[in-house]
């Protein structure tokens, strides 16, 4: 398995600002759709939990790499390598992920701003 996405994928062009990440050192990289969604690939290398937040248009999620859980309340959602999750849009959510945690997120809008570009 490999460790890390593709450095194609890690164009400093595409990097998540990380004042607009949830996840204290957690590094990403987002592409847009023409509808205004949006693919995000996040690199946790140290694990941690992220903030509880909620967004305005629908979240999936898939694990490549690690384990995240998804937390609902008090509902918690453990999510393996090929584990899949949809979030709706409106739901308070946060999550944990372990170290060296890779995820897939796809947003029904837009999400990520990129470092210094917007």
């Amino acid at each position: 398995m490999k460790k890390d996405f593709p450095e194609f994928m890690k164009s400093p062009a595409n990097k998540i600002a990380s004042d607009n990440q949830y996840t204290p050192n957690i590094s990403g990289y987002v592409f847009d759709g023409a509808d205004g969604s949006q693919i995000a690939f996040w690199m946790n290398p140290d694990g941690g939990k992220s903030a509880e937040h909620i967004h305005d248009y629908d979240e999936y999620i898939v694990v490549v790499q690690g384990r995240y859980t998804v937390i609902i309340g008090s509902k918690r959602h453990d999510l393996r390598v090929g584990s899949e999750f949809l979030i709706p849009k409106g739901t308070s959510h946060s999550g944990e992920s372990t170290p060296g945690t890779r995820t897939i997120h796809a947003f029904g809008g837009k999400r990520a701003r990129r470092v210094n570009t917007e």
